[in-house]
């Protein structure tokens, strides 16, 4: 049966006017993009707007212990350790040597050092020993799209309640609705569904960007 929506579709135009407005990208940010993009790695990064989003998030919710899994660039994960206090800290996961060393020295040209720590570790293995000090505020997972349940499955009792999971490319570029046969986008699938039934979990997606699934640890 069909259902009824009253959504507003986003076109070029609208997509422009988000971006113009609605960005958390500054002129650091835009260069890191294009030395990233000039060491050769995939253009595979949050959108600015998706980091507005990310650090209106964290400050209302007063968010302070942070995880992200796989860092890429460190992009997002300066975007995010911006919104967070002085006593916030965000530990990023990326099993890529030559990428956390990229981030690392992004890290610190933001001036970011006290407050984001990269990790480089396969996160399927480096969760199974993660002990920290405080339950996490908010976890975000933009790595392989093939672990994405492992991901959610390891981190979240390690989340607080009231503390939120988040998974990029929850539209899986635009083929999350169609019968796609593509590997990574059968795993967004099986994600999205195992976040959207979890009990301990309520969900929204937010169309942002490839989408973003957002969950809060009820209980």
């Amino acid at each position: 049966m069909a259902i009824a929506s009253r959504s507003t579709p986003t076109t070029p135009d609208i997509l422009t006017y988000i971006q113009r407005h609605f960005s958390a990208e500054d002129e650091f940010l835009s260069m890191l993009r294009q030395e990233a993009l000039d060491a050769g790695f995939p253009e595979i990064w949050i959108a600015p707007e998706q980091g507005a989003f990310l650090q209106v998030l964290l400050r209302c919710m007063g968010a302070r212990h942070v995880l992200e899994i796989g860092t890429l660039a460190g992009y997002s994960a300066i975007i995010m350790a911006r919104a967070l206090p002085e006593t916030g800290r965000i530990v990023t996961v990326e099993r890529d040597p030559e990428r956390a060393a990229f981030a690392r020295r992004a890290v610190e040209r933001a001036g970011l050092l006290g407050k984001v720590v990269v990790e480089c570790a396969d996160a399927r293995e480096w969760l199974h020993t993660l002990r920290p000090s405080d339950p996490l505020d908010f976890v975000f997972i933009d790595a392989d799209k093939l672990s994405y349940g492992i991901y959610l499955d390891l981190s979240l009792p390690l989340v607080r309640v009231g503390g939120i999971i988040c998974g990029d490319n929850a539209l899986a570029w635009g083929e999350i609705a169609s019968d796609s046969e593509d590997l990574d986008v059968q795993a967004l699938r099986a994600f999205n569904w195992h976040m959207a039934t979890h009990p301990q979990l309520q969900c929204c997606l937010v169309p942002l960007g490839d989408g973003m699934l957002i969950g809060v640890r009820l209980w």
